[in-house]
């Protein structure tokens, strides 16, 4: 079976990190599975990593350069517009959806998402030939919030032998590496306003005796960076974009995540595989991840209830988080459920 993978992405985000994992391994499991990106240098890693591991990698200049002749064309779009350039060339698509299909806003905001989600992305899953989502829930949502058929989940995987617990001295070196004295809360995610920024600086504040590690870009960092300095908040540190995650996981104490809107958040998986406690948010992508009390703590995204999560953590949470992750969330479980879906949708 031959699969083309396509994407409009012109820089790199989760889904094209999704790309560089599940192809070579569906490859494995014996489809031919290639991938297409725009040439762009923003990409350009991504395009080379999955080319050294034999994936074949179409980098396009127009949509008219894209190949023809495959069984099945699988697209994943930053932009919902990129969809109907896509249908222009392949009348038959299976669409790949990571984004965020709602967002719990307060104050009834969450429903104006949902208006400009129905307005702009779903005429794109309606004309469709199947929808994969990389959540159970979310695929629940789509059916039942926005009528659409055939709709498959395949949760993310998280390599497990990347994303690990620290061995023996190895917490200490690390925490010495980054110069880490105090007990110290990593907040990986791309700063913008669904991610809750406020809320982690607000309870940073509340908690002056911790170290927050702001991990991450993004429209709003200016914002963050200039409400941090007005708030003299001399324990909060942005790290910017890194590429070192798995160690700053092992050398910290706990995450936090007080997001409003997931799909399926990698990060709270990365930081589950490496034995890391953590507090997020009760909306269901966190839910289907996270059972309070059990392998992490799930919390309202008010300050002071973060604070008091953080203050009353378990550490035990961490081992059972990645016991979770080895049961339900490796590479290799999410690369059958997907090529398993590929055959039958």
């Amino acid at each position: 079976m031959r699969i083309l993978f396509l994407t409009d992405a012109k820089t790199v985000g989760g889904s094209e990190i999704y790309l560089k994992e599940m192809l070579p391994r569906l490859r494995q499991l014996g489809l031919e599975a290639e991938a297409a990106l725009p040439l762009a240098e923003g990409n350009a890693w991504i395009r080379q990593a999955l080319e050294a591991r034999g994936v074949p990698v179409h980098a396009y200049r127009s949509f008219k350069d894209l190949p023809l002749g495959y069984d099945r064309v699988v697209a994943s779009a930053w932009y919902p517009q990129s969809y109907k350039k896509f249908f222009a060339r392949y009348t038959r698509l299976t669409l790949l959806i990571h984004d965020q299909i709602e967002i719990f806003y307060p104050l009834g905001l969450r429903y104006a998402y949902r208006l400009g989600y129905r307005l702009l992305q779903v005429p794109n899953l309606t004309r469709a030939e199947a929808v994969i989502t990389v959540s159970r829930w979310a695929a629940r949502w789509l059916k039942e919030v926005h009528g659409i058929r055939n709709v498959y989940a395949v949760p993310n995987g998280v390599d497990t032998e990347h994303f690990r617990p620290p061995g023996p001295g190895e917490k200490e070196a690390l925490r010495k590496r980054y110069g880490l004295q105090r007990f110290s809360v990593i907040v990986p995610a791309r700063m913008s306003l669904e991610k809750n920024h406020l809320a982690v600086l607000l309870t940073a504040k509340l908690l002056p005796e911790a170290d927050f590690l702001l991990v991450g870009t993004g429209e709003l960092m200016g914002l963050w960076q200039k409400t941090a300095w007005f708030l003299n908040l001399k324990n909060v540190h942005f790290l910017g974009r890194r590429t070192d995650m798995p160690e700053l996981y092992r050398a910290v104490d706990a995450m936090l995540l007080p997001t409003l809107g997931e799909n399926q958040s990698l990060a709270t998986l990365e930081a589950m595989a490496s034995a890391l406690p953590t507090v997020s948010t009760p909306i269901p992508a966190q839910q289907e991840l996270i059972v309070s009390g059990q392998t992490g703590l799930l919390t309202p995204p008010w300050p002071s209830a973060l604070a008091r999560a953080l203050q009353n953590l378990p550490l035990h949470l961490g081992k059972q988080a990645r016991a979770h992750v080895l049961a339900h969330h490796t590479l290799e479980k999410s690369a059958h459920t997907l090529a398993f879906v590929l055959a039958i949708c």
